[in-house]
């Protein structure tokens, strides 16, 4: 397709949604409604502590989704990329759901400055009164500060999504130097997406076990979130092309560049993964050790066997051939089914700090994540319909429409 085509007459009507099979509000009526119910079951039940930990299983998952768009949007711009531009707006939009993810962070902070140990036993007073290691951590896990932290994470989240979303759509506008201001700040922003993630990976999801500690931690949920995020594309894509838009601006060309990334980050998953399973087993100290014990009995082993074979071993073989790589319904199916891998993984990581010897799912753990999700998929398809899915502003759509892999 050429530039020809893009008229400004119809770029509103040809590169927006009018309107979908499921609305918005129904998604947002449906996770209050799954969050609502997982309360009332973590009331009847007495398993707050569980409610706790399944409600930020569901904020993982979802934010895992929305960071690992905003590093791919904030790397196109740091690269130059001119394949990505027919996608880039797709990406764009699924960052703003972040304002969503921090307000709903809000309840487990508040929770804290309350001294609820429920989630984060270093914030409970009888254990850490008891515990000298906890103790010894206090000036860094303590309420005030870890909400300061989370204040900041998401604040600069936040701020570079609506920063790079903002230029992007001054670019259809006409603004000629959007381009080169969004490639000038996409050093400094991915300076500071790196080290916002790292930290806030520390601190939501390794601080549950406070003994233990991995300087790869970080690494390893960034990894998770990339995998998330292009499982999430194609789908994405598929789903606005169901509805009529961007049938022809995006092909299976930029569908196989997607399926690459996905496959990349698979194996990079892995390899993080294994080195930091490694790194522990010949070191072999028990605070570190100990981490691993807890997923390698009662159940847990089953998660753990279930992530090398479904997380890797088969998605690696399956995601190797070129030709399957550029059929579109076979990377919809692996793409779901990475993204059921990914909550097995956040699963394996949060759930075992609350339940160390019973690694079976519960009703309310599906309550919360379908809860969460809903409400993010809700946001997600507003901002959709409310925004031109294509940047025909960029300069450099036209070699992204013309794209073709070698």
């Amino acid at each position: 397709m050429s530039t020809a085509a893009i008229t400004q007459s119809d770029q509103a009507e040809a590169y927006s949604l009018s309107s979908v099979f499921i609305p918005p509000t129904l998604l947002l009526r449906g996770g209050g409604v799954f969050l609502l119910a997982s309360l009332a079951v973590a009331g009847i039940s007495g398993t707050w502590s569980r409610f706790a930990h399944a409600y930020l299983l569901g904020l993982g998952f979802c934010l895992s989704i929305s960071l690992g768009a905003l590093f791919f949007v904030i790397l196109q711009h740091l690269t130059n990329a001119r394949w990505s531009v027919a996608v880039r707006r797709l990406a764009e939009l699924l960052t703003s759901a972040l304002p969503l993810l921090g307000i709903l962070f809000l309840p487990i902070i508040l929770s804290l400055f309350f001294g609820s140990g429920q989630l984060y036993e270093w914030n409970n007073a009888s254990v850490v009164a008891e515990d000298a290691l906890i103790q010894h951590k206090q000036g860094f896990l303590n309420a005030p500060f870890f909400a300061l932290r989370c204040l900041i994470y998401f604040a600069a989240w936040i701020f570079m999504a609506k920063f790079f979303l903002s230029k992007s759509i001054a670019q259809d506008a006409g603004d000629k130097d959007a381009t080169f201001v969004m490639r000038r700040y996409s050093g400094p922003s991915m300076i500071v997406f790196a080290l916002t993630l790292n930290f806030a990976s520390f601190d939501l999801f390794m601080s549950l076990d406070p003994h233990w500690f991995s300087t790869i931690y970080g690494v390893y949920y960034f990894a998770g979130c990339n995998v998330a995020f292009f499982a999430s594309l194609p789908l994405i894509i598929m789903f606005v092309q169901s509805q009529g838009v961007l049938r022809k601006e995006i092909t299976v060309e930029h569908f196989h560049d997607i399926a690459k990334l996905l496959f990349g980050f698979v194996f990079f998953w892995t390899y993080i993964a294994f080195s930091q399973y490694l790194l522990i087993w010949y070191a072999n100290i028990p605070e570190e050790t100990g981490w691993f014990a807890v997923r390698q009995s009662h159940g847990w082993q089953a998660v753990s066997l279930s992530l090398i074979f479904g997380h890797f071993a088969l998605p690696f073989l399956c995601l190797m051939s070129r030709a399957l790589r550029r059929n579109k319904g076979y990377i919809a199916m692996w793409c779901v089914f990475l993204l059921v891998m990914h909550a097995v993984d956040l699963y394996w990581l949060v759930m075992p700090s609350v339940s160390p010897t019973d690694a079976t799912p519960k009703l309310i753990d599906f309550l919360c994540v379908f809860g969460v999700l809903s409400l993010w998929l809700g946001i997600t398809l507003r901002n959709l319909l409310s925004h031109r899915l294509l940047n025909t502003g960029d300069p450099r759509l036209p070699l992204s429409l013309a794209f073709h892999n070698v």
